[in-house]
């Protein structure tokens, strides 16, 4: 991967000083770095990667097989303030970004009392947007990533017939990503079956799953850190029309979006490509969430895909579009529309839930459009 490039596009974007990088998920973008303890100083013409001594020898190979020109400071917690202080002090350093999404309150009072006589400012998204564009390394690992989830959902679905609980087919999906060479799971892994497909992020239970009903799964493989992520539903036997309906309208959400994607295209166009189509169809309010999301080394990185976002998606950029429609007994399909409560109408039992289906691919935004990665599994109506 390209990584030596990154700390000098990064110091070229700062409009501070220097930066504390505290997100292990950035350290690790920028350096190479995968321990679980550590701060970035990005210096102006240097860089000191802080950590303790369980990461000594690991950082120094990391780092050196990342190529990049980091020093690293190894000291226990209690002489960590030390450190930082006098590194700083020998940069000149008297205005000093720190990364406000990732740092608690408690962590920005202990470097304030640390760093007296250093003014504390909060920077917003800095490494996140580097992070937003995937260099030809990071393409690869997220392409052989995908790869294994295809792989691996081919080689299990099979076992949906034998009617496993939840639990037992997220377990059989996972280990089958691993056996493939995934360094795990890229999340928890859903199995959502009958009523439970009506809820987006189910969590895997021992419910059996049965003949006539739908099975949303939703899942994704790690490789080198790199996630893939996708979703299909399937059927066990027999389905209703009603359920073949609001399939193919998910799926023809799925597409338009997915042949909505291209360079200087709003991430907003893409979700209204979706959420037309269900629109059309009465399913709009049934769809409880955004189109998607980007992906890299974590799940949900930016941008996102939502209504009313501006940002301009561009070449590099790989991102999820995973419309659905989850249904319960109050659905209205094909209407569209509720009305509200007066203030003293009686309070309505909770609705039971029916099913979902959610259909999801991850897609690079390339010069003239968009590639779907996760392309070897199909996503045309399948009963088991």
């Amino acid at each position: 991967m390209l990584t030596a490039g990154r700390l000098d596009r990064l110091r070229d974007s700062l409009e501070t000083e220097a930066l504390a990088v505290t997100s292990l998920t950035n350290i690790r973008y920028l350096t190479g770095f995968t321990g679980s303890a550590g701060l970035l100083l990005v210096l102006p013409g240097a860089t000191s990667l802080v950590t303790d001594g369980r990461y000594e020898t690991q950082a120094g190979e990391e780092l050196a097989t990342a190529g990049v020109a980091v020093e690293v400071e190894v000291a226990p917690a209690v002489r960590q303030r030390e450190v930082i202080s006098s590194r700083l002090c020998a940069a000149g350093v008297t205005v000093l970004g720190l990364e406000a999404v990732h740092l608690s309150w408690a962590r920005q009072r202990q470097l304030a009392e640390w760093l007296q006589g250093v003014e504390l400012v909060p920077v917003v998204g800095a490494v996140e947007e580097l992070r937003r564009f995937k260099d030809a390394g990071e393409l690869a690992r997220m392409a052989s990533a995908a790869a294994i989830a295809d792989r691996s959902l081919a080689s299990v679905l099979s076992r949906l017939a034998e009617s496993p609980t939840e639990i037992d087919f997220a377990l059989a999906l996972d280990t089958e990503m691993r056996a493939f060479g995934a360094g795990g799971p890229a999340f928890e892994t859903i199995c959502a079956s009958g009523p439970n497909a009506a809820k987006p992020h189910h969590r895997p239970s021992p419910r059996r799953i049965g003949a006539g009903e739908a099975v949303v799964v939703d899942f994704g493989a790690m490789v080198d850190g790199y996630c893939s992520d996708m979703t299909r539903t399937v059927h066990m036997g027999k389905a209703t029309n009603q359920a073949w309906d609001v399939y193919h309208s998910v799926l023809e959400a799925q597409e338009a979006a997915v042949a909505a994607v291209a360079p200087g295209v709003r991430c907003g166009e893409v979700d209204e490509a979706a959420r037309s189509v269900l629109r059309r169809a009465g399913l709009e309010k049934e769809f409880l969430h955004s189109t998607g999301h980007g992906v890299g080394l974590e799940i949900h990185e930016g941008p996102r895909i939502a209504a009313k976002q501006d940002q301009l998606l561009e070449q590099g950029m790989v991102i999820t579009i995973e419309p659905g429609a989850y249904l319960s007994d109050r659905s209205r399909v094909g209407a569209g529309t509720s009305k509200a409560r007066g203030r003293n109408a009686a309070t309505p039992k909770a609705a039971k839930a029916l099913f979902g289906v959610r259909i999801e691919d991850m897609v690079l935004v390339t010069a003239t459009g968009g590639a779907v990665l996760t392309s070897a599994s199909p996503k045309g109506w399948i009963e088991l």
